[in-house]
């Protein structure tokens, strides 16, 4: 059965991979999962269809027959879990990459997106220049701590897994600050993650999205469609109504209409 994910119809990042439906794009690239992507717009996050799939109105969502997630880091997992490839055989080897995930999404992610909230959010409030620098202090803290576990491996622990995945999914974030270039192991770690094939055509397929959305004001509505990656396909947005009264584990009703593009107005 093909999954379905939801991405944003306009992405706030403009299409630079670090929405959080790019890590589970990524891990379905990486185990060569095909899968559907339903787009979704900011007003369409807060109907009752979605809000079915997640309930606190935001992305990525994964549906797979009966199956509803949400959550990149649960959804990544369970891909990991279904397929091949992200998580090592060794019961311990498992055990320590699935600890890497919790700790990207637990220690390394939290400062990371505190600066994120600065940087966007706050940067007019009278206190950011007094807080960036408690915050960049917080995430070197951090980043230090990672540069010296990685030390010269190529990934946290042999194999690429699904902890480097993540991992790499939140150190992303940082791209456009010089904090990242202070710790040349990890820079030339995450530069090791984006150059896999896998992450290539994730980004490709978001970067679509964006592009498609770029040109929104200029192609007239009817004629609007988004070209098909790789591996993922396309649906409308969801037009079942489903009723809210669920949360992610109730089935949802599938789309009327299922196409390799979809129409983005």
């Amino acid at each position: 059965m093909t999954p379905t994910i939801t991405a944003f119809e306009r992405s706030p990042d403009g299409g630079r991979g670090q929405a959080r439906d790019m890590r589970v794009r990524w891990a379905l690239e990486e185990v060569g999962q095909p899968y559907e992507v339903r787009l979704v717009s900011f007003n369409g996050m807060k109907e009752p269809a979605h809000l079915a799939r997640h309930p606190f109105g935001q992305i990525p969502t994964y549906e797979e027959g009966d199956l509803v997630l949400f959550e990149s880091g649960s959804i990544v997992f369970h891909i990991a879990e279904r397929h091949a490839g992200l998580l090592p055989e060794d019961a311990n080897a498992r055990a320590r990459a699935i600890t890497w995930m919790f700790a990207a999404l637990n220690t390394m992610e939290p400062p990371i997106m505190e600066r994120a909230t600065a940087v966007i959010l706050e940067r007019d409030a009278a206190w950011h220049e007094q807080r960036l620098p408690l915050v960049d202090d917080r995430i070197r803290k951090r980043l230090a701590d990672l540069s010296r576990c990685l030390g010269d491996a190529d990934w946290l622990d042999g194999a690429f897994s699904a902890g480097d995945l993540i991992m790499v999914g939140v150190l992303r974030r940082l791209n456009r600050s010089a904090l990242l270039d202070e710790y040349p192991n990890l820079s030339a770690y995450v530069g090791r993650a984006e150059a896999r094939p896998a992450f290539k055509r994730a980004f490709a397929a978001q970067l679509a999205v964006a592009t498609a959305a770029g040109r929104a004001d200029k192609v007239p509505a009817a004629s609007r469609s988004l070209p098909a990656p790789a591996t993922a396909t396309f649906k409308p947005p969801d037009d079942s109504g489903q009723d809210p009264g669920g949360c992610a584990s109730r089935r949802l009703v599938p789309p009327v209409r299922r196409h390799a593009s979809a129409e983005t107005g």
